[in-house]
Parts: structure tokens; C-alpha cells; sequence
């Protein structure tokens, strides 16, 4: 296949300075990058415009095998890398040869429910007493270990606590759990100050934590920590005929769900996590994930798209605006009724949370458009309201964080305080703010990571706290800014956009957060057609000077600049912009371009 490259010396790609939606396109790979694909290809024999890919995304002629087939064998980490993972080990181990009660702490988003199955089922396996399971409500109890739950677990008998994607912060109840004879181990992966809870905290951002393993989300935490404990219970002579040692491989489903859903960098162990995850995933032997794709009607084999978009939220309704362990107890369920029946009480609480996500919205935009109105400095986006649902704030947060290109919080009031949620964008780190806000006192409480984070403030605060934001992410949003162009791997033809090429493509993610999904770009190619579908989606189908013509569409495209572009662009020439993938219909799968920006073909 022909593929277009861009001449080194070449300042924009295709000369689009501007496009419909403002941005500069440049091509990501420079001469350097150009050179290395090159050499991807001839050494492998791979297909030039996969080689292209590979070298934009940092593979090399050495590494591009093995970034084809990332494995647990070459990328998991010695366990004992991480700061208190012995001592962690050593606990547990303990706990589960003594047979005590342990009690499992979550948090309530899909990252809390998949760490809280992993370490469930692996504590069943080993002949454990049934361990409590513990989701805070996130209205009236927020996120975290809090006083009262620590006191309701030791009350029942549990000895032993372990907190999962919380805890690190939580140095009032983890000192309360001390103080009733209940020890603690905090598996997490937010950010954390540097005084500690009174607890073993195993979490690879602490400050003192030397692994490098600071991109695993929560759950990847815990399957770490769980091959340690295999292997230390293994070394103890646990693990007998007639107990076998539980298949980490088996709960891969789970640690990819999470890095996915929880939008973790996919490079290095994350990668391999994915790409194994949804290998198993795919067997369908996990009876709640296997109902959860039959109610929201998957069709066809998950892919880390679903994983992100339609499984995950589903899994976080429950803890947005209902039973925050439902999702959890889907993922451990072993009985395929109720299976059925949580996995369509998550999709009606999915339905209702989409209703209340969009009139939360409408106000939040209209606030956001009044603060950009004001200043054209803005680094930070904070809005709040009173009658705003706690649960959808952080979505609300990241809808605006995608409109406006700037890192975003939204606070729903309740009384004198609120709760709030952010999102940040690639290269910015909010939680790094949240945490030195916390320290300054602006905030009651919050944490987080790079690209999301939660506060509990008093009302009275929020101007302060909206400016310290502002301040203090102005150098990274502003760097932020500078680098926002649209990187351009190659360019195609319709006719050149073929199933195979798809295939030749997904070889090389899973594709998200740090693994950029390739992005092509159609030149002169003519809008034959464009339609609304849905509520504010356009189904589009571009056609080549050669004739051949392919099927595309833009998500949420009606009303704004790309939307207008498409639609009253009909019959004319324009460069696309788009990601390729498969659309499948009634069990047929057909290619289908993804229109994410154009610009006039003059």
C-alpha cells in the first residue's frame, strides 16, 4: 500500500494551519521517526504504514516485536520493588493461614469494584472466611475509610482491613482502626503526601517508592501484590492438592477493565495487562462481565474501546447514583441470574445517569462560557451549582475538560460544602495541585492522580480555590497549549481503508492514554453525503477522486464547529482527519472512519 509522507522540511501537514475546529495538523514523526520506520519495516517485514505507527509511538527496530506482543513474562516487576510489599505480603499471609476475618475496602468507580474482586476471589481460593466487602455510599459517606465504617467492621469481627484505590490519605480513620485493634494495609495508586496513615501502604506514588510502577492503577497494584502473595504462600507450603493455587492469568479480565476504565498510561506492564485482559475477557468465563455485554448489547468481541466507554460506565453507575456495590458484586458473582439481574439494574442506573449528566451539563457549559467570556487567561475551568447530582460531576468535569480543551472542575453544593471532581488534561497534573491545596488548607479534603482528582471544600472557599488553580497550572497548561496540534501519522485514500489495514493496525494497541490511536488523514476526499443520526451524532460517506467511497461518522458532532463544517459541506472537497475501525451491524463488520477534524481541500 502507498502511503503519503510528509516531507521533513514541511511545516503543516497537507499546509493546514487552520482547520474547522482551529488546530494546526503536523505529522508525528520527524525525520528521526521517518528514519526508524524505515527500518521497522525492512528488518520485519511489517506493512510500511504499521511501521509508521510503531515509530510514532516510540518502538524501534530492536523493540517493535515485542511492543507487537507486550507479556507479563518480560514486563511484570519483582513485587518486592515496591515500597512495603513484603510487609503487605507478609500480613496477608499471615491472615489467611490463621483463617482471620478480613474486611475489603473499596472505592466506589470501577477501578475500587475490580481491585476488590481480584482480592476477594483470591481470598475465597485460599480457604479465607467469606471477607467483608465494604463501598462507601458516595453521598453519605464520600470517598475513603471514615470513622464510622472502620468501627462497623471491627464491631463484626474483622481483624484485618485492607483498603483498595483509597487509604492513602486517610490518616484520621486508619488511626481509628489502630486504635480498635484493627491493623491495615492500603493498596492504592493515588498520590500521596509525604506523612503517611498509620497503616502498610503499598502504593507505587508514595514518595519514597522507588519501583517506577507509578502508572499502574489500582487494580494493577493488586495483582502485583497478589503474585507476591501467591508466592509466599507458595514458599510456605500452602498451596496443596487440595487447595490449588489460584490462576492469576484467569483475573487478567479485571486488572484490564480497570487500567482501562481508570485511563492509566498504556505503556509498559499496563499494555501487557490490556492486551492479555481482553484475551481472557473474550472467553467470556466471567458470568457478570459476560450479562454486562449481553444488556448493553455488545456485539462482537470486546475491544479496549468497550472496556472505556460502554462497559465501564456501566460498572460506575451504581456508585454515581445507586448501589455503590453493585459493580463489584457483578464482577464477583458466580450465579448467572443474578448476574442478569445486577447487570440490568446497572443499565437502568447507566440510562438515568445519562439523563442527569446532560441537565447538569447545560448549566455547567453556560458557566463555563461566562468565565471564558470574562478572561482569556483561564488555566482552570471551576464551576459549581446547588442542585447538581454528586455523581456526575466528574463526568460533567470531563465533558467540559473535552470542549474546552482546559482542565476542568465541577462542585455540586450540599449546604455549605460541596464535592467536586476534575479532569485534567495530558501533560498537566492536577492531582499534584489538589494535594498542595489540601496541604495550604484551601481544601477540606482531596487526592487524586494526573488526570483526575476529587476536593470536598467549604462554599466560602471556592474563589480562593478557583484561583490557586488558575496559578498554579498556568506553566503546564500553558506548555499544555503550545504542543496542540493534531499529530498525523500518514494519509490514505477510501479505497486504501480496507479490513485488513484495520487488522494490521490493532496489532498495535490497545490504544488510549500514552498509546495514541492512529490518526489518518483523507486528502481531497467529497462529502457525497452527510445526515444527522441519533441525537447529535453525523453519519457521513466520503468518496475518493478514484470513486471508491467509505462510511464514517462523528460522535456528538451537532452543534458545534465540525458539525457544521460536515453538514453544510455537502458536495464539496475536503481534507478528514479520522481513526479507522470497525462498525459492526447484525453480526456484519465493515470498515468506518471516526471524523475527528477537516479543512477546506482549496
Amino acid at each position: 500500500m502507498s502511503v503519503a509522507v510528509l516531507p521533513p522540511a514541511a511545516r503543516f501537514f497537507l499546509g493546514v494551519e487552520r482547520s474547522a475546529l482551529g488546530r494546526s495538523w503536523r505529522a508525528r514523526l520527524d525525520a528521526g521517526g521517518e528514519a526508524q520506520a524505515l527500518a521497522i519495516a525492512q528488518d520485519h517485514g511489517f506493512p510500511e504504514l504499521l511501521a509508521r505507527v510503531l515509530a510514532g509511538r516510540g518502538a524501534t527496530a530492536e523493540t517493535a516485536p515485542a511492543y507487537l506482543d507486550p507479556t507479563l513474562r518480560d514486563l511484570m516487576p519483582d513485587p518486592c520493588a515496591l515500597k512495603d510489599m513484603e510487609a503487605a505480603v507478609e500480613r496477608l499471609a499471615h491472615a489467611i493461614e490463621k483463617g482471620e476475618q478480613i474486611a475489603v475496602f473499596g472505592d466506589y468507580d470501577v477501578d475500587g469494584a475490580a481491585s476488590c474482586a481480584l482480592l476477594i476471589e483470591f481470598l475465597e481460593a485460599a480457604g479465607c472466611p467469606a471477607p467483608f466487602l465494604y463501598i462507601p455510599d458516595r453521598i453519605l459517606e464520600g470517598y475513603g475509610p471514615n470513622l464510622e465504617a472502620v468501627a462497623a467492621l471491627r464491631a463484626r469481627g474483622a481483624s484485618l482491613l485492607v483498603t483498595l484505590d483509597c487509604g492513602t490519605t486517610s490518616h484520621a480513620a486508619l488511626a481509628e482502626a489502630r486504635a480498635r485493634g484493627l491493623d491495615a494495609i492500603v493498596i492504592d495508586h493515588h498520590q500521596a503526601p509525604e506523612v503517611l496513615p498509620d497503616a502498610i501502604v503499598v502504593n507505587p506514588n508514595r514518595q519514597d517508592d522507588l519501583s517506577g510502577q507509578g502508572r499502574l492503577c489500582a487494580a494493577g497494584v493488586v495483582f502485583v501484590t497478589l503474585a507476591a502473595l501467591s508466592r509466599a504462600l507458595r514458599r510456605r507450603g500452602f498451596w496443596t492438592s487440595g487447595r490449588p493455587e489460584p490462576d492469576l492469568l484467569a483475573a487478567l479480565d479485571l486488572a484490564a477493565l480497570a487500567t482501562i476504565a481508570d485511563v492509566a498510561v498504556l505503556q509498559g506492564l499496563n499494555r501487557a495487562l490490556v492486551v492479555k485482559g481482553l484475551a481472557v475477557m473474550r472467553g467470556r468465563t466471567r458470568i457478570g462481565l459476560a450479562a454486562l455485554m449481553d444488556a448493553a448489547r455488545l456485539d462482537g468481541p470486546p475491544r479496549a474501546y468497550h472496556l472505556g466507554f460502554v462497559l465501564g460506565p456501566r460498572i460506575n453507575a451504581g456508585g454515581r447514583i445507586g448501589d455503590a456495590a453493585l459493580g463489584a458484586r457483578l464482577l464477583l458473582t458466580r450465579d448467572p441470574l443474578e448476574a442478569a439481574r445486577i447487570a440490568a439494574e446497572l443499565e437502568r442506573l447507566n440510562a438515568l445517569r445519562q439523563a442527569l449528566e446532560k441537565a447538569t451539563l447545560e448549566t455547567a457549559e453556560a458557566e463555563a462560557q461566562a468565565q471564558l467570556m470574562r478572561s482569556n487567561a483561564l488555566s482552570c475551568l471551576v464551576v459549581a451549582g446547588d442542585d447538581w447530582h454528586p455523581g456526575v460531576v466528574g463526568l460533567v468535569a470531563s465533558r467540559l475538560q473535552d470542549k474546552f480543551k482546559i482542565p476542568s472542575f465541577a462542585i455540586a453544593w450540599a449546604g455549605e460544602h460541596g464535592t467536586g471532581s476534575g479532569r485534567s488534561l495530558s501533560g498537566v497534573d492536577l492531582g499534584r495541585s489538589v494535594r498542595r491545596a489540601v496541604e495550604d488548607r484551601l481544601v477540606e479534603k482531596g487526592g487524586g492522580h494526573a488526570m483526575a482528582a476529587g476536593v470536598t471544600l467549604a462554599r466560602g472557599r471556592l474563589d480562593e480555590f478557583r484561583a490557586f488553580l488558575n496559578a498554579a497550572l498556568a506553566p503546564e497548561v500553558a506548555r499544555a497549549r503550545g504542543g496542540d496540534a493534531l499529530l498525523v501519522d500518514a494519509s490514505l485514500t477510501a479505497r486504501g481503508a480496507v479490513s485488513e489495514l484495520v487488522a494490521q493496525l490493532e496489532k498495535a494497541g490497545p490504544f488510549g492514554a500514552g498509546n495514541p490511536e492512529p490518526l489518518f488523514v483523507l486528502p481531497d476526499h467529497r462529502i457525497a453525503d452527510a445526515g444527522v443520526v441519533g441525537a447529535d451524532h453525523i453519519r457521513v460517506r466520503l468518496q475518493s477522486g478514484d470513486g471508491a467511497r467509505l462510511d464514517a461518522i462523528a460522535f456528538k458532532a451537532i452543534g458545534g464547529e465540525l458539525g457544521k463544517a460536515l453538514l453544510g459541506g455537502r458536495g464539496q472537497s475536503w481534507h478528514v482527519a479520522a481513526r479507522l475501525g470497525s462498525n459492526v451491524y447484525r453480526g456484519v463488520e465493515r470498515v468506518q472512519a471516526q471524523i475527528v477534524d477537516l479543512a477546506r481541500a482549496d
